[in-house]
């Protein structure tokens, strides 16, 4: 196990050729501008290498030790000179060819990251907006997913309503202790894999809205907290209103008069069971 032991040619099921022995990755950074139009770091290949002259995302070969976020963002270092801080990954899309797969890690940043070529595998770098990108000459592989990748870029939040899952949930004697109840669920959800149609691995944003007994709760890495000072209904409302227009959103509850709120700012809904039977299966 040592860096660059992926480097070289493997040959998948199908009988192609591909860089990587353990695999490839690649980063498809995204920006949404203030009209929410979605703008893609892309990446021009040197003339010399497999399919030079073509546009696609800074990537390369995975090596034995890596999984595909710290390969991604490994070869968007070496090639673009980008770090990982500000980036927030969503998602990973896998493009299996039996044998040899490539996986393409969706981040979102909140801005347009300065890049620049960083070795001799690339001749430019350009955010491009998303109309522009097909007008390009793609790199095959790239253009062979696009279609269904480009569907996945706008980012999406998971809303929880604490009190009403955990009523759901209905622990023996939750009710006693509120706080210790909803630290209970949210350690659950933290290291839940949860299921993507499309997808092969979904990191949504996770904000938990607390009220109170449970605004004492403990804090869960990967969770965003939210206590209310009110009720808990109008705080989950306020997440959903400070949603970004091209969000996706969706709050987790079976309270009729909320699901009709949010649903009025163009929120999803999905009820307690939604969640608590992903839980259940994990066990």
């Amino acid at each position: 196990m040592a860096a660059k032991d992926g480097d070289g040619w493997a040959e998948c099921s199908l009988g192609h050729r591909h860089w990587g022995l353990h695999g490839a990755s690649g980063l498809l950074l995204v920006h949404h501008d203030e009209l929410g139009v979605p703008h893609v770091l892309m990446q021009k290949r040197v003339w010399w290498s497999h399919h030079g002259g073509t546009w696609g995302l800074p990537g390369g070969a995975r090596d034995s030790h890596e999984d595909a976020v710290t390969s991604a963002l490994r070869e968007a270092r070496e090639e673009a000179a980008l770090g990982a801080d500000g980036l927030r990954v969503q998602g990973v899309y896998l493009d299996d060819h039996g044998g040899w797969a490539f996986e393409t890690v969706i981040a979102e940043s909140a801005e347009r990251l300065a890049a620049a070529p960083a070795n001799r595998e690339s001749t430019e770098l350009r955010w491009l907006a998303l109309p522009e990108i097909a007008d390009r000459r793609l790199h095959p592989g790239f253009a062979a997913t696009w279609g269904e990748v480009q569907g996945m870029l706008r980012p999406e939040t998971i809303v929880l309503d604490v009190a009403n899952i955990v009523g759901a949930r209905a622990e023996h004697g939750w009710w006693h202790d509120r706080a210790g109840a909803a630290t209970r669920l949210l350690e659950d959800v933290a290291v839940l894999r949860l299921e993507h149609p499309v997808l092969a691995q979904w990191y949504p944003k996770v904000v938990a809205v607390v009220e109170g007994a449970a605004r004492g709760v403990s804090e869960v890495p990967g969770i965003q907290v939210v206590a209310a000072t009110g009720s808990g209904d109008d705080a989950i409302v306020e997440v959903v209103r400070a949603a970004r227009p091209w969000e996706r959103v969706v709050v987790v509850t079976a309270d009729r008069a909320l699901r009709e709120r949010v649903g009025e700012l163009g929120a999803e809904t999905a009820g307690p069971k939604w969640l608590l039977s992903r839980l259940s299966d994990r066990r």
